[in-house]
């Protein structure tokens, strides 16, 4: 995914230089959605990849749960507030689909010592971007708050547990996000390469109903963690 955000990068800037012979970096570059930024509310959308993992904190020093992330899709809208020149707020619902797998290294049966965790999140993020002064038709920003995640996949209401090959987490969880992207000036649209860091704030594990499981016994919490690469158009 790193070479994919830099590649793209890397090919939007090449093709801007190759218009006109001036470019987006250019000394005297025709600058594009001179008033963009300018207006007190814009609409957008996004679409990109994340990575999600989970954090564990243990009860009693052990072998640690093994987390083997996989690489899933990601899309959203974006609604831009803007409050002063430098500083607008975001809300950016989206939906993520995720996979892990963990791997318990303390179960001898290989079926139960896999459990495959898919989830389902619609997420609801309220951000604050914080945008350099703009530099031709280049503009860096930083991106950071918090957001509520429904996991749609987190089995909570089910009564059966790891006994019976089911892996339950909360519905709900609370999140902090910070990341950087830059903003491209394009003539009819802005582009927007972001990376962004999610950060679980609450523990998500439902125990099992033994409290000496073998899967949940030991665990003090487990918390989500994720990696968002996403593309937004304006």
């Amino acid at each position: 995914m790193k070479k994919l955000f830099v590649l793209l990068v890397l090919i939007v800037s090449g093709k801007s230089f190759a218009q006109k012979g001036i470019g987006m970096f250019g000394k005297n570059p025709i600058i594009n959605l001179e008033n963009f930024d300018k207006q007190r509310v814009h609409w957008g959308y996004y679409l990109g990849f994340n990575t999600y993992d989970f954090k564990f904190d243990y009860i009693e020093p052990d072998k640690d749960i093994e987390v083997q992330s996989t690489t899933a899709f990601n899309v959203g809208l974006i609604g831009n507030l803007r409050l002063m020149e430098y500083l607008d707020l975001r809300f950016e619902p989206g939906l993520a689909y995720s996979q892990r797998n963990l791997v318990f290294p303390n179960i001898e049966d290989s079926f139960d010592r896999l459990r495959e965790v898919k989830s389902t999140y619609i997420n609801f993020p309220l951000l604050l971007k914080f945008s350099s002064k703009r530099i031709g038709n280049f503009r860096p920003y930083l991106i950071g708050g918090f957001s509520k995640s429904l996991n749609l996949g987190s089995n909570s209401d089910s009564k059966d547990d790891n006994y019976n090959d089911v892996f339950r987490m909360k519905k709900w969880t609370s999140n902090y996000e910070v990341g950087f992207g830059i903003d491209l000036y394009f003539e009819y649209f802005k582009f927007s390469p972001s990376v962004r860091g999610v950060f679980g704030i609450n523990d998500e594990l439902i125990r099992d109903n033994n409290p000496d499981s073998p899967w949940t016994g030991n665990v003090e919490s487990m918390k989500t963690r994720g990696i968002f690469i996403n593309f937004a158009f304006h």
